[in-house]
């Protein structure tokens, strides 16, 4: 069980801190969702939003901290 907790406490603090970077970096990040490949499409009543390259961006960020983070534990 202990294995877990540290597991959710290592999680939560890293969605605190990328709370606190997204809130505080906010007017600098305005192109995050709006990269090419990102799929808008809006017809009368419907908006369909997929940020397909950013969420792509995001997936290898994210790949290379955690394989940073795991080499040296």
């Amino acid at each position: 069980m202990q294995g877990i907790a540290k597991i959710l406490i290592i999680a939560g603090g890293l969605l605190i801190i990328t709370g606190l970077v997204v809130w505080l970096l906010s007017d600098k990040l305005h192109w995050f969702g709006n990269l090419p490949g990102d799929i808008k499409f809006k017809r009368d009543n419907i908006t369909v939003y997929l940020p397909i390259v950013s969420f792509l961006l995001l997936s290898i960020l994210l790949t290379l901290i955690i394989n940073i983070i795991r080499r040296i534990m």
